[in-house]
């Protein structure tokens, strides 16, 4: 595998081809907060905490989430710009109260939004969990948009109690609550 040469908040670091720049960050010490990333399961992205802002070599600048985004030549990135900081406390807010472990850091005291259907913030830990690691397939996502949420197959309630491996992984204790 070929080594990589980018930049992370000024720090010149080197990284395998397909590393992801959160595995990049991680690996010289620079923590970025996340919420649906979990090293035994496939990067998912799905929660955005992890977003950072990047700048190619051409000088193009974007938000991305770095736990799907993979490292490349050159790149520069920057992991608590103010934007940054503003999207996060944001993502805080919209995932409120599942997110509170970042609010104290970011000064978030509360959620301007109304809670939506459940208080799950949607980072698909169980049903990932589930799927990739038990082959259970017991948990998926139903709804779209605002209407998105989790469900658990039918008859699948004694089943998930008696196992209960994802219940740790859950934020916001909602799988616990339907078993």
């Amino acid at each position: 595998m070929k080594n990589v040469t980018l930049e992370i908040d000024g720090r010149t670091v080197e990284a395998g081809e397909g590393t992801t720049l959160l595995k990049a960050a991680q690996s010289v010490g620079i923590r970025i907060p996340t919420l649906c990333n979990d090293d035994r399961l496939e990067p998912y992205g799905g929660c955005r905490m992890c977003m950072v802002e990047i700048e190619t070599s051409w000088g193009r600048k974007r938000l991305v989430a770095s736990c799907v985004y993979p490292v490349e030549e050159g790149l520069r990135v920057q992991t608590n710009t103010e934007r940054v900081r503003r999207i996060r406390r944001m993502i805080i807010e919209l995932l409120w109260p599942s997110s509170q472990v970042y609010a104290e850091e970011y000064g978030v005291t509360g959620s301007r939004f109304e809670p939506g259907l459940t208080d799950c913030s949607l980072c698909g830990l169980c049903l990932r969990y589930c799927t990739e690691i038990k082959k259970e397939n017991r948990i998926y996502f139903e709804g779209r948009g605002i209407e998105r949420r989790p469900a658990l197959v039918e008859g699948s309630e004694l089943t998930c109690r008696a196992c209960g491996e994802c219940f740790t992984l859950c934020g916001s204790g909602w799988i616990a609550s339907r078993c």
